[in-house]
């Protein structure tokens, strides 16, 4: 018997659970101290809103992929399970998911920004 269909809020509500989120400030102080920023916002997001200066952009059907330590198509960045991520989305809903597919390969430090790019946007962070 399969369990009973929980909601996307239920699902967020539970993997958000299993790591702390950060806000854009940290997510900022946390990248310039070496952690890795992930931009998973699909193209046009990236061309309407702009980038977040030294933010690694990898689609999201790609992250599992590039951030691996053990794959063969893995970034040059993801070196070892310890890696400190951030990931970031739009409004830091997808980046919760992607986060808590990134602990299901091991990388136990990665989590995502609360509210996401619009968030580290309005916090007045840099741009370009």
């Amino acid at each position: 018997m399969s369990a009973a269909p929980i909601g996307i809020d239920a699902l967020l509500e539970r993997v958000r659970s299993t790591y702390t989120r950060i806000g854009p400030q940290a997510a900022y102080e946390a990248s310039r101290a070496g952690a890795l920023l992930v931009d998973i916002r699909y193209q046009a997001l990236r061309e309407r809103d702009g980038l977040i200066p030294g933010a690694v952009v990898v689609e999201r059907n790609e992250l599992e992929w590039r951030l691996d330590p053990q794959g063969s198509h893995r970034l040059p960045e993801a070196v070892d399970h310890d890696l400190r991520v951030v990931v970031i989305c739009n409004e830091g809903y997808a980046s919760s998911l992607a986060a808590a597919s990134l602990h299901a390969l091991g990388l136990r430090r990665a989590t995502d920004l609360t509210g996401g790019f619009q968030a580290w946007r309005a916090a007045g962070l840099p741009i370009s």
